[in-house]
């Protein structure tokens, strides 16, 4: 019997060895897999965010058109804009740097046109003196506010993910999680906004 104890002590050693690879593996996996969560929960604040700010400029257009003689091609821009954006999906399982620009260059369409509409509001002085009109606007500057937050919460959350399955030791355990791409700025939002009167 003594002669096989260093082969028992052998044994058993290697297959702790396996097990604790193994539960640290687990361990790993389960840890990126509450990132994942994270970071796809954050991802259904922003949708909710912009989605919010969709169903305001709906409510702003109502209002708008019940002004007479408002120039219609305006609320057209604007419908057409908020159509495009809620058109365009992302999979937050999944979320690509492409399917990312794409929903970004929609949502810059829908600000750009509400920003025009907001322009030719100023020529109409009972529309801006209209109480659901100034409520509205009041609304869409705090989902502004809202969307940026969320944005912001986003990228923390894909910074920790990818900090998390990109570093070793994890990265070798975690091969079928890919890096998630970050929410960017709208190209050209780094240059000064020229305003002209």
């Amino acid at each position: 019997m003594k002669r096989f104890l260093p082969w028992i002590i052998g044994i058993g050693a290697i297959l702790g060895i396996i097990l604790l690879v193994v539960i640290y593996s687990f361990s790993v996996k389960n840890s990126a897999l509450r990132k994942d969560q994270d970071v796809q929960g954050q991802w259904a604040d922003v949708e909710a965010a912009y989605q919010r700010r969709n169903d305001l400029i709906q409510n702003l257009v109502n209002t708008v058109k019940g002004a007479a003689d408002f120039e219609k091609s305006t609320l057209t821009a604007v419908i057409e804009a908020r159509s495009k954006a809620t058109s365009v999906q992302v999979d937050p399982t999944n979320i690509t740097p492409e399917q990312l620009t794409q929903f970004q260059q929609a949502q810059s369409g829908v600000s750009s046109a509400l920003g025009r509409l907001l322009v030719t509001v100023e020529k109409y002085p009972d529309l801006k003196a209209n109480q659901n009109f100034l409520k509205l606007q009041d609304e869409l500057a705090s989902t502004e506010n809202q969307i940026l937050t969320a944005r912001t919460r986003f990228n923390e959350k894909v910074r920790i993910y990818n900090s998390y399955i990109l570093a070793a030791p994890q990265s070798f355990f975690l091969g079928s999680y890919a890096q998630k791409p970050f929410f960017k700025s709208t190209e050209g939002a780094d240059k000064p906004v020229e305003v002209k009167f």
